[in-house]
Parts: C-alpha cells; sequence; structure tokens
C-alpha cells in the first residue's frame, strides 16, 4: 500500500512539474516562464496570437535541440566562448546593480508617463560664470516667465524681446528628454508653465502647449527625395513636382517596394523598399511624426511634403497601440531596458548600496579589532615601503559573506588607493573609510554572485551563452558544410535548375564619381570613345568603376521607368551625400534566362543551409523527442 501512495505522489509531483512546463525535449523541459521571456522579448504585438505563438514554439523549441546539440560537444568551453561571456558579463552587469524596489517605483512611473505624448516649448538662456551676468541672464529668463504667464503666446517675439532661446521640441514621450526636465515636464497640465528651473549650465522654462494619447508604435516605409538644405526655392520646386508625380503613380498601383528601391534618396531604407525601423513619439522630427501619424489604415500613404531632409512619400505599414495594461509583458521588457540605460537608474542604485549589506550575509570578524584595522591602514599610508600583501594584518580574514570572505590585505589595498586619490580623499577617519570599505565589498561580492540573486540578470547570461554556442554549432554543423561542399551544391543546383533564373537583367558597368560634374564631365567622355579604364586608373578614386550582370531591380537608373538598350547609359544621378552615378548598359537581357551554377551560387548555397538545418533538426527531433503542454499554451493563449 505504501508503495502505492508513493507512486501516486510521485505521479502528482511530476503534473505539478509539468503543468508549468510549455514543452519538453526527450528528458529536458522548458518553462513557462522561460518561455515567455524569450517569447516577449523577440514579438511585436500581433493580431492572430495564437499563430504567433505557436510558430514560435517551433522556433524555440529547434533553439533548444541545437543549444543541446552544442552542450554536448562541450563548445561553452571553447576559450573563445568564455572570453565572449567574461566581457558580457562585464558589460551588463552594473545595469542591475540597483535596487529592485526603486527599479520598479521607476518602472511604474514610466508606465504612467508613456499613457501620454506631451507638446513642449522650451525657453532657455545659459549661466554665465560671472555673478553679474548670471544675475542678469536670470532677469531675462525671468522676464520670458513672466510674459508666457501672461498667455502671450507669441513665443518668438517673447524670446527675441528677453534675449533667451526659444524651441519647440514638438510632442516627447517618456525617456525623450533628461530625467530632470522629464519630471518638470509631466507635472504640468496643458497651458500651463513650469517655474523657472537651473540646471547645470542653464536656466530654462518649459510649457506644455498641449497633451495627447500616446500615438504608440508605427512601421512605415518612406521614398525620399532629397535636396541640401541650402537649396534655392528653384531646386525644392523641382523636387516637389518629381515626387508629386511619383505619388500619382502610387495612387495608380505602382508598387512602393520598387520605387523606394529606385529612386529613393535614403541610403538607409531604399534597398529594403523603403521600410524604416519600428518608432514612436520623440524619434523623429515633428514634423515629419505629425504627418505619419495622419495615416489611419495599413498601406495608405501620405501626399508628398516637406522637412529639413528633402520631400518625403510616406506609406504606413503596422500600428500597434501603446498598451495600456501594466500587465503587458512586451512594454515592461521595452520600458525597462529604456530605463537600465538611462541616468535616472543611478538613484535606484544609490538606495540599493545601503540595502545591499544584509543581503550579502555580511558579517564583520571578530578576529580582528577595529584598533588593529586602522593601526595598519596607517602604517600601509605613512610608509610607502609597507607592503599590503606582507602585513601581519593581511591574510587574515575580516569580512565574512554567505560565500566568499575579505582579507586584511584587501582594506589595506583600499585605504592606499583611495588616500592617493586626491578626488576622492578629502580627509575622512578611518572609520569613514572602513563604512565605504564595507559598500564597496558588498558590492563586490553582489556583483560576483549576480545570478544568486537577480533573475533577470541569470536569464540574460544564459541567453548570451546559448546564443554563442547557437551560433558555433550553426556554423560547424550547416553554415560552413554548405558554402564549402561544392558537390552538395551542384547536386542541389541541378535538382532546382530550374528555379535559377535571372530577372530581367544586364551586364553594366556602374560609374561613381566624387561630384555631379565629375560624373556628368566621365560621361561624355566615354560616350566620345574614351577608355573608361584610362579614366578610372587616372583618376586618383575619384572615379570608380564596379562592373557584373545585375537584375534590374539592383540597378539605380533615375530612367528606370525606359527599358535600355545594349551599349546604352543612363543619365548622372546625384546622390544625398554629393556623390553621383552613372550606368553603362553593355547587354541587357530578358528576365527567364537561366543562371549558371557560378550566377546562382550565393542562392544555392542559401538553400542548401536550409536543407542542411532541416536534415539536422530531424535527428535531433528523433533523438530529443519535442512535447507541447497544451494546457499551459491554453494558459499563455487566454
Amino acid at each position: 500500500m505504501k508503495k502505492i501512495y508513493l507512486l501516486i505522489a510521485l505521479a502528482c509531483s511530476h503534473a505539478a512539474v509539468f503543468s508549468q512546463t510549455v514543452f519538453t525535449y526527450g528528458p529536458h523541459a522548458v518553462s513557462k516562464d522561460e518561455f515567455l521571456r524569450a517569447y516577449n522579448k523577440n514579438n511585436s504585438p500581433v493580431t492572430d496570437k495564437e499563430s504567433s505563438l505557436r510558430e514560435y514554439l517551433d522556433l524555440y523549441s529547434n533553439f533548444k535541440l541545437k543549444v543541446k546539440a552544442a552542450e554536448e560537444l562541450r563548445l561553452d568551453t571553447l576559450p573563445q566562448i568564455q572570453y565572449d561571456i567574461t566581457n558580457f558579463r562585464q558589460q551588463v552587469e552594473e545595469n542591475y546593480m540597483s535596487d529592485e524596489k526603486g527599479t520598479n517605483k521607476l518602472l511604474d512611473e514610466a508606465f504612467i508617463r508613456s499613457q501620454k505624448d506631451l507638446h513642449v516649448l522650451h525657453f532657455s538662456i545659459p549661466v554665465p560664470e560671472i555673478k553679474a551676468d548670471s544675475q542678469i541672464a536670470h532677469r531675462q529668463i525671468e522676464a520670458a516667465y513672466t510674459a508666457l504667464n501672461s498667455n502671450d503666446n507669441n513665443y518668438k517675439t517673447i524670446a527675441e524681446n528677453t534675449g533667451v532661446k526659444y524651441g519647440d521640441l514638438g510632442f516627447i514621450t517618456v525617456f525623450s528628454v533628461p530625467y530632470e526636465f522629464e519630471n518638470i515636464i509631466y507635472s504640468l497640465k496643458p497651458g500651463q508653465v513650469s517655474k523657472v528651473y537651473r540646471s547645470k549650465k542653464s536656466w530654462h522654462v518649459f510649457k506644455l502647449a498641449e497633451e495627447r494619447k500616446s500615438a504608440g508604435k508605427w512601421k512605415v516605409a518612406q521614398i525620399l527625395f532629397s535636396y541640401p538644405q541650402d537649396a534655392g526655392e528653384d531646386v525644392k520646386t523641382a523636387t516637389l513636382k518629381k515626387a508629386d508625380s511619383v505619388y500619382n503613380l502610387l495612387l495608380n498601383g505602382a508598387d512602393f517596394s520598387r520605387i523606394a528601391k529606385e529612386l529613393s534618396d535614403d541610403k538607409l531604407t531604399y534597398m529594403k523598399g523603403g521600410e524604416m525601423p519600428e518608432f514612436g513619439t520623440g524619434k523623429y522630427r515633428h514634423e515629419f511624426e505629425q504627418e505619419v501619424f495622419k495615416l489611419t489604415s495599413d498601406n495608405e500613404i501620405t501626399r508628398p511634403f516637406a522637412t529639413a531632409y528633402g520631400i518625403h512619400i510616406v506609406k504606413r505599414i503596422a500600428f500597434a497601440a501603446t498598451p495600456d495594461n501594466r500587465e503587458s509583458n512586451s512594454l515592461q521588457f521595452e520600458l525597462k531596458q529604456k530605463l537600465m540605460q538611462d541616468s535616472r537608474i543611478n538613484e535606484a542604485k544609490e538606495s540599493f548600496a545601503k540595502s545591499i549589506i544584509s543581503l550579502t550575509g555580511y558579517k564583520k570578524s571578530l578576529q580582528v579589532k577595529e584598533a588593529e584595522l586602522f593601526r595598519y591602514a596607517d602604517s600601509v599610508t605613512s610608509n610607502s615601503l609597507n607592503d599590503p600583501e606582507k602585513l601581519p594584518l593581511s591574510n587574515k580574514t575580516i569580512i565574512t559573506f554567505s560565500k566568499g570572505t575579505v582579507k586584511g590585505k584587501d582594506w589595506l589595498k583600499y585605504v592606499r588607493e583611495y588616500k592617493s586619490s586626491p578626488e576622492q580623499y578629502k580627509g575622512e577617519s578611518n572609520a569613514a573609510m572602513w563604512n565605504r570599505f564595507v559598500t564597496y565589498s558588498s558590492l563586490e561580492y553582489y556583483k560576483k554572485h549576480l545570478e544568486d540573486y537577480n533573475e533577470d540578470f541569470r536569464y540574460q547570461m544564459k541567453e548570451f551563452k546559448e546564443g554563442n554556442m547557437l551560433f558555433e554549432i550553426m556554423e560547424r554543423n550547416v553554415w560552413s558544410k554548405a558554402s564549402s561542399d561544392t558537390n552538395g551544391l551542384k547536386e542541389l543546383y541541378n535538382s532546382r535548375k530550374s528555379t535559377y533564373k535571372w530577372a530581367a537583367s544586364a551586364d553594366v558597368i556602374i560609374f561613381s564619381c566624387a561630384n555631379e560634374k565629375l560624373a556628368k564631365e566621365t560621361l561624355e567622355s566615354i560616350k566620345k570613345g574614351n577608355s573608361w579604364k584610362a579614366i578610372t586608373e587616372n583618376a586618383d578614386g575619384s572615379v570608380q568603376a564596379d562592373s557584373g550582370r545585375y537584375e534590374m531591380t539592383q540597378i539605380t537608373d533615375p530612367a528606370s521607368g525606359i527599358n535600355p538598350v545594349n551599349n546604352s547609359y543612363s543619365s548622372v544621378l546625384k546622390n544625398a551625400d554629393g556623390t553621383a552615378t552613372f550606368v553603362k548598359y553593355i547587354t541587357v537581357y530578358p528576365a527567364g534566362q537561366q543562371r549558371s551554377f557560378e550566377e546562382a551560387r550565393g542562392l544555392v548555397i542559401n538553400d542548401y543551409q536550409n536543407v542542411l538545418e532541416t536534415q539536422w533538426l530531424e535527428l535531433l527531433r528523433k533523438k530529443y523527442p519535442v512535447k507541447i503542454n497544451e494546457v499551459v499554451v491554453k494558459q499563455i493563449l487566454n
């Protein structure tokens, strides 16, 4: 009977553990908490949560299988991976040296502020070093404050009359401005003016012009027609006319992505069809955000509008409202990441330093008297020949922690270094220095044992380690194999030959010149029959040429709407950075021509990598069968 009860108890225990397991692979389990941490970190808000979740389950289970294969090969012991882990730890550990309660308080504050955007006007004047001038500056900013409170909305005139600087900051949100300014701004009501505030170098006054609900996160693509900041009205008018013609093409069904690749002057986005990184309030200039935020539906495009960078046409791809639920994991993660990089975290760190001593199991050793500590501290600083490593106190334990000790030599070295620094040492007593040393030692101990105290840090280190192991195992089992296995590549090429065909393409020479004038001169010279090779060789790098076969969509040509012919030239295209390019079409090919193996090699390698990875994962799944806990999955979905 006892055996039966024992079996029942073990079964219940196993069920309780499995109930918090989202999936297993062989004898290994992934907890709900670990999975959700990864899922929320790597996924934006979606409309179809179940599809997104199940897709990520497949990705994450594949990830864990690969990491397990790397662990079996003990790749985590490789010197390079060990070095990378140590280096990464040193980079991130300071982010966790803060009080959790203080951090949570700051996170709550950041969440509340994230719910609305504030339109802010800023008036300021530097604080001169000379006292008399400083008083004048203070009277000037006070005059601006008085004028603003009299409901005078002619802000430029106020700035001119009082001699202060005026700027419209546009809409901001949490983390957009320094914390000291953010605290002032978020304490205001619409129309209200802040009291005069002095920062380290300037006097400031802020006015809250208006507030709105948070604009959320936006994913857009843009086509940019740039012009220099000092461009005349004729250049701006011509650019706008060009943008209007493209806008009309888009309204009539032209492909936005294709036109962005061919015409956009935004060198960071044009190859991606104009797609910009996801952004929210305060990321870009006010006039840009103002037009983008008017878009009400996906795939809607703006009319051409101007900023200091040129003329923009923007297409909305996706929009996600800022979550108004404090339990939103994605928002909490984003806010915490920003918080850890912001100066306000120092407040929590200072509070943490005071409370950490009890966390570490700190105890002062009874073996060493205070008088002895202080006597040798005086000795080591008064006589530079006294070696902290060799004094009688050196090897005595003076502090114990839960899993470590501090020796006398550590205290003596600290005192010597502290007193030798005029920036630090201000004549403090030995007792005051001892208190500093206790805090310092406690912090150092805590830092070395962060995994024991901070779950977030433990997970971050685990993620980094597993990421490095994944890269190494993928390099060994997939990437290097695919690129070096010529026979396998040729076999795959031959089996899928019909899929490796050219789109409309051309053999071309692309000329890149230092400026537009030089490009036009080079084009005319080549048209007259002069050797392009001789021209580039004698140009000292100001004219460069690159030849090869490219698909038409890869070639930037101002006349891309016109089909080029053999031995023709494009016109000169001036780039946003002042350089200019033009193209010589040697031979033009229609779409559908077969790529040779060498021409398709890059595409074949990519496909072969996918084949090898799929085959490898099939073997891993046989060795470690993956089982999804549907009960937990449904809990997550609900």
